[in-house]
């Protein structure tokens, strides 16, 4: 326990960092995957091609090549990051959009069809009846699952680490290689600060997956 008890500032400065990264990724992601999800049942062709193509290559694309490409190949085309957190945060929320997407868009599934109709019928355009009718009932059932995506992202903000960012798992990696002989309880450590971001919001994802369920 000395390993962690004497390197808890680097822990803590690594599970802040996650922390931030997750936040900011995670508001971005939120804003993207709904933006998407509304033109994947757009009545324009285009922009349901267009959310449909971004989505399926994103959720079959492993994340490190996003990684890839916003840390590497867009610097080499000329988009310049003054800091690396700028090309992790454009990776993780532009990867996990697509997964809310698919969640936003199942929830928009499951309102009933007649609800749409019937605020067509009284002249509401479609922008309207998405924002005022559908997606506030859509985005109440997705919420579990959109919470658990979230947790997701927080454990996949741990690939930060490879591509020069100092994060929780950056900083354990760090400490793992200066102390060899207590790897195991420095990644003991760095999996306890993990846990204290996903355990609350599996608790969290639970009971509004309880409630949700009381309110039907």
């Amino acid at each position: 326990m000395d390993v962690i008890i004497e390197n808890l500032p680097l822990y803590w400065e690594g599970f802040l960092r996650t922390l931030f990264l997750s936040a900011v990724s995670g508001i971005i992601a939120l804003i993207l995957g709904t933006l998407l999800a509304a033109a994947r049942v757009s009545p324009v062709a285009a922009l349901r091609g267009f959310s449909t193509v971004y989505v399926e290559i994103l959720r079959n694309t492993p994340l490190t090549i996003a990684f890839f490409f916003s840390a590497i190949v867009l610097p080499r085309i000329g988009v310049k990051f003054e800091q690396f957190e700028v090309a992790a945060i454009i990776a993780l929320s532009t990867y996990t959009a697509a997964f809310i997407a698919e969640a936003v868009r199942s929830g928009v599934n499951s309102v009933p069809v007649g609800q749409a109709e019937a605020a067509r019928s009284i002249g509401m355009k479609f922008g309207q009846v998405l924002s005022l009718i559908i997606l506030p009932q859509a985005l109440r059932t997705v919420i579990p699952p959109l919470i658990n995506i979230l947790i997701a992202l927080v454990k996949n903000s741990s690939v930060a680490g490879a591509f020069f960012v100092l994060e929780l798992f950056g900083y354990g990696r760090q400490l793992a290689n200066a102390n060899g002989d207590a790897v195991i309880t420095v990644l003991l450590g760095t999996a306890f600060f993990y846990l204290l971001i996903t355990v609350p919001l599996g608790i969290l994802a639970n009971t509004v997956e309880r409630k949700v369920a009381i309110a039907r």
